[in-house]
């Protein structure tokens, strides 16, 4: 079986990308089950998976983080990969679905979950806000902390690739990505067509859809004033090409193929330098 992506709510989980998108795991309410009950769950999951990759948002409750730490410790393996990238929450659940998408091929476990990382980078995410005075994730200036308390102001943000933060006026842009993407947009409790009508065809995006807001967005942007999106790379076969392009290793720590500087299952960056090369590196039996 493939491995398991797994997402902590249901809106997290978006429609299948293309017809080869594998379904998500999703682990609702993880925090609010017995202990007993979530740990039979996750265990089911890799008896049946042999690896799973959990997708979190940095936004999601303390208690759904914690219960997510405390399954993967009492459990004592290496095949759960707790995943959480500074994306806000519908970049994220973009990238979760690429990762279904991807784990219809044929990469390892551990090349997957170290793709998350690399497609990061390929995502441009951010919102419109009718308020920044709660936004903390990117900077805000004082004179746009205090322009936000004047009613009716809109402010386009960019949270990555790289935080941007502009009020919005006739001819403002955002930075947007040099290479050909698809657009998905998620609305909050704002009313405005900027996105639609302004930046899809400034960022030339190719495809725009709509989904529904996920519901860590509006603590993650500090207000549900908004209206969320994400340009990302939509075509399966790009999204292989990428993950295939750069050089595999194995994990000097668990052994496990991984693509990048450090494993995303043991949490193992690179291997030590060693001053006498016929030590060997502390590892498991040590």
């Amino acid at each position: 079986m493939p491995t398991a992506i797994a997402v902590t709510s249901a809106d997290m989980a978006l429609p299948p990308q293309d017809e080869r998108t594998l379904p998500a795991v999703v682990l609702q309410d993880l925090d609010k089950q017995p202990l007993e009950q979530a740990l039979a769950g996750v265990q089911g999951l890799i008896d049946q998976h042999g690896h799973l990759i959990v997708v979190c948002s940095q936004a999601v409750s303390p208690e759904t983080g914690r219960r997510l730490h405390t399954i993967r410790s009492l459990l004592e393996t290496d095949r759960i990969a707790l995943f959480r990238p500074a994306l806000p929450p519908l970049g994220l659940a973009v990238l979760a679905r690429q990762l279904r998408q991807l784990a219809s091929c044929d990469l390892g476990p551990g090349v997957l979950a170290s793709a998350g990382r690399l497609l990061t980078h390929y995502i441009h995410a951010g919102a419109l806000l009718g308020s920044v005075a709660r936004l903390d994730r990117v900077h805000v200036g004082l004179r746009q902390h205090a322009k936000s308390w004047v009613p009716g102001q809109h402010f386009a943000v960019l949270a990555h690739p790289e935080p941007q933060l502009v009020k919005l006026a006739p001819g403002i842009t955002l930075a947007g990505p040099e290479f050909g993407t698809s657009m998905l947009v998620a609305k909050g409790q704002l009313q405005s067509d900027w996105v639609t009508a302004s930046l899809v065809p400034q960022w030339n995006a190719q495809g725009l859809r709509e989904t529904v807001l996920p519901a860590e967005s509006a603590a993650w942007w500090g207000t549900g004033k908004l209206i969320e999106f994400a340009a990302f790379l939509p075509d399966l076969s790009v999204l292989y090409q990428l993950v295939t392009s750069v050089r595999q290793g194995s994990c000097h720590w668990c052994g496990i193929d991984v693509i990048g500087d450090r494993c995303v299952f043991c949490s193992a960056g690179p291997p030590p330098v060693l001053e006498n090369q016929n030590q060997l590196p502390a590892g498991r039996g040590s």
